[in-house]
């Protein structure tokens, strides 16, 4: 029997099999620079260039004039391409917008879906550019309610915006019973509450949000006597932060109200020096 002769093994060079690998890894690359290069054509195409922005949701101090002066300048990219983080934050920067949310809408349309600000008063100064939300947020913009000559202002260290407004909605019911709306609200650094009347008339409060309230609620449920006795005079100043009682001025009258006996000497402020107020 004839013994078959094994075939003969050839063994490709070292440099043959380096320039196959280094060729392959090249075709590689080039395929894949052809595609990033393809999807960038086609990111660029002006197919994909942005033509509508439709606003929804809380848009009565908004319109195209404003989105395209302060909005569209800064959108870069297409709508393939566009940070909408970044698009959300121009639309947020927008007077009075509280909250934006930036959609896409095929093939070439951004939704934007707006919340604004609900003002409740002035921050700070009456008839300036800071508003205050009935959320307790502070944000700049130009008032346009026709009834923004009559709202309060509030005001306090601006990360307590939100206790300002609560402490607000608890004292105006109390103010209102004084025939009276609230003009001013301030909130000390030290902590303590100052309430001015529509009329110009301060009323001090003290510290304490529970405290002042209740001070000023003994005030109001006194006030039917004082009228009964004075006649319907206009509050002058007040301050409610003795322990016993309060000092009042009335238009025309330095008073107090009654108390019981044991307690009216001890509330009783003198007219040229009353007592210290506690604090």
């Amino acid at each position: 029997m004839a013994t078959r002769a094994a075939a003969p093994v050839l063994t490709v060079p070292a440099d043959v099999r380096l320039m196959n690998a280094v060729a392959s890894v090249l075709l590689a690359l080039g395929a894949l620079a052809a595609v990033v290069a393809l999807g960038a054509w086609v990111a660029r195409h002006p197919l994909w260039t942005l033509q509508r922005i439709e606003l929804r949701g809380d848009v009565a101090h908004q319109n195209a004039v404003t989105v395209r002066a302060l909005v569209v300048p800064h959108l870069r990219g297409t709508f393939l391409t566009l940070d909408l983080a970044a698009a959300r934050e121009r639309f947020e920067a927008l007077p009075w917008v509280r909250e934006a949310v930036v959609e896409r809408q095929f093939p070439n349309r951004l939704r934007v879906t707006l919340r604004e600000h609900e003002a409740l008063a002035w921050w700070g100064e009456p008839g300036g550019d800071r508003l205050v939300s009935t959320r307790g947020e502070v944000f700049e913009a130009d008032a346009d309610d026709p009834a923004a000559d009559q709202w309060s202002t509030l005001s306090g260290p601006i990360e307590e915006a939100e206790t300002v407004v609560s402490m607000y909605r608890r004292l105006q019911p109390l103010v209102e019973r004084l025939g009276r709306d609230i003009g001013r609200l301030e909130l000390t650094r030290r902590g303590s509450w100052r309430l001015t009347l529509d009329s110009g008339a301060p009323i001090e409060l003290g510290r304490g949000d529970a405290e002042a309230i209740e001070r000023l609620q003994r005030f109001v449920t006194t006030q039917a006597a004082l009228r009964a006795r004075y006649g319907p005079r206009d509050i002058v100043h007040a301050d409610l932060r003795y322990p016993n009682g309060y000092a009042l001025q009335l238009r025309g009258v330095m008073t107090q109200p009654d108390l019981p006996p044991e307690r009216r000497a001890a509330a009783r402020p003198a007219a040229s020096t009353p007592p210290t107020p506690s604090r």
